[in-house]
């Protein structure tokens, strides 16, 4: 009866980790809201082709680091929008920077205004489509799959075309091509966290039960 009883016990209190790790989770989700005062940053690659999305990924890093460290201090919606505004040649000339040292005759377009995006579901929270400001890069046909992020108030350390937080450009990991071409459908990832925990209320059952 005791072992039966410890069995009970114990898989009571591994349900109750799981759970407390799952709401700690879907909270810091629902912290992730886009102010309806925020201006965006999205890039539309030439194709789904390896090469067009390793390029798209190279004009962002540049492009995001430097438009960062304009707004960084910034507090006033339409300060940043006056500034990135003002920036813009600046950020055309980094896209054919870029363009020149990766060897790409691709044409591109640099535009700030109100641009079309998709509905994107990250996390537990739906950023329903719409029309927004945002600083709009398009390369080549502009026909790959896009990658998009908040730039004021900064929130360009959150991939919102993944779901993923993404590291600094110089620490990033580059995902694999198919991922890429996924970019515009939710991404679920199960902590590895809550799979330990899994794993371990198995192994007590198992060993309980010998």
């Amino acid at each position: 009866m005791n072992k039966y009883v410890m069995m009970v016990y114990i898989t009571m209190v591994m349900i109750g980790a799981l759970v407390t790790i799952y709401g700690q989770q879907t909270e810091a989700q629902r912290d992730v809201v886009i102010p309806n005062e925020a201006v965006r940053l999205r890039i539309l690659a030439n194709s789904d082709s390896p090469e067009d999305q390793a390029l798209k990924r190279a004009v962002r890093d540049e492009v995001n680091k430097q438009i960062t460290t304009w707004v960084s201090d910034l507090t006033s919606f339409e300060e940043a929008k006056r500034v990135i505004a003002e920036h813009i040649p600046e950020i055309e000339q980094t896209v054919a920077r870029v363009l020149q040292e990766k060897k790409s005759d691709q044409s591109y377009k640099v535009t700030f205004g109100r641009v079309s995006f998709p509905t994107k579901i990250y996390g537990s929270y739906v950023y329903p489509a719409g029309e927004y400001d945002a600083v709009l890069i398009t390369l080549g046909k502009g026909e790959g799959a896009n990658w998009w992020c908040v730039l004021f108030p900064p929130l360009c350390f959150l991939d919102f075309s993944t779901g993923e937080a993404v590291r600094p450009a110089e620490k990033r990991v580059e995902q694999k091509t198919q991922v890429e071409q996924m970019e515009e459908q939710p991404l679920v990832v199960e902590d590895e966290q809550q799979v330990e925990v899994k794993f371990f209320v198995a192994e007590v059952w198992e060993k309980l039960m010998q």
